[in-house]
Parts: C-alpha cells; sequence; structure tokens
C-alpha cells in the first residue's frame, strides 16, 4: 500500500500565493483549518486536489454558511478532525478518538502528539502576521503510520 500525502493549509485571508499551489501539487487531498475568506481560494486548491475546508471567524457570506465549523474525515484508514479554533474543539465522547486534530487560527505552526492524537497547526498561508512564518504542512500517512512535515512559503 503506497502512502497517502494531504496537504494542509490554514488562514490564507484571500491569499493564493504561487509557492503554496506549487508546493501542495501532487497531494491526494487538501485539507484546509479556515479563514479562507473569498470562495476563489478553495476553487484554486480544487484544482489540485479534493478539498475539505471548514468555516473560520473571517469567513462570512453564503459560501462561507455552506462549510461546516467543524469536519471529520478519513484517509489512508485515519481519522481527521478539522476544526478552525483549538478552543472550539469538541469530540463525541462515545465515538473513537480521531488520530489526527488540524486546526489553524494562531498563525502559528506547530505539531505535538497528546494521548495518541496528533494535534498539527500548519500554520498561515495567507499574508504575514506578526513574525511568524508563512506556511503549509503536508500529512504523510504509510501503512498506519501519521508524519506530518511544515513548509516555510515565503521568508520576507
Amino acid at each position: 500500500m503506497k502512502s497517502v500525502r494531504i496537504g494542509l493549509i490554514s488562514d490564507t485571508h484571500n491569499l493564493v500565493r504561487p509557492e503554496a499551489l506549487a508546493w501542495l501539487a501532487g497531494v491526494e487531498a487538501i485539507v484546509h483549518a479556515g479563514d479562507i475568506c473569498k470562495p476563489e481560494v478553495l476553487d484554486a486548491l480544487a484544482r489540485i486536489a479534493p478539498v475539505t475546508a471548514v468555516r473560520g471567524n473571517n469567513d462570512r457570506g453564503s459560501w462561507a454558511d455552506a462549510l461546516p465549523a467543524a469536519t471529520t474525515v478519513a484517509f489512508g484508514g485515519i481519522s481527521i478532525h478539522v476544526v478552525h479554533d483549538i478552543a472550539d474543539l469538541s469530540l463525541d465522547p462515545s465515538a473513537p478518538p480521531p488520530r489526527v486534530v488540524v486546526t489553524g487560527h494562531s498563525h502559528k505552526p506547530s505539531a505535538a502528539t497528546r494521548d495518541g492524537v496528533l494535534f498539527v497547526n500548519p500554520g498561515s498561508a495567507g499574508p504575514r502576521r506578526f513574525k511568524l512564518p508563512v506556511s503549509a504542512a503536508e500529512l504523510i500517512i504509510d501503512q498506519g503510520r501519521v508524519h506530518v512535515e511544515f513548509h516555510t512559503l515565503a521568508t520576507l
């Protein structure tokens, strides 16, 4: 069984960076953790791979209302829960926990495993905020193992 590559992106805030599109090329799917700000961002990503997206606090309008606040998807046999703000994380206690939780909002790339769950924030792929890097991430699923790699999209 070949490994599955999932692109993780968040907080694009109306900006589709060519570096992000180039880096995401070849992934099997893309997960956007919110603060998209206009539907054209999702259209651009969907030309690369199928997109799963959640609504962020800056997503407004009928197109954004159609997005869930949180969702759970599975790739390569791995359950991935997506919510924009980690503070809004609410899981069904009667359901098995996801293996991965993807969030955005803070613009700070991070990965940490807690109680067997990998929590990933790909950082912000949109306009630079503060002194944080502009980044995205890739989730690699290989025979039940999960690994995340971060990629800096802009250094200026």
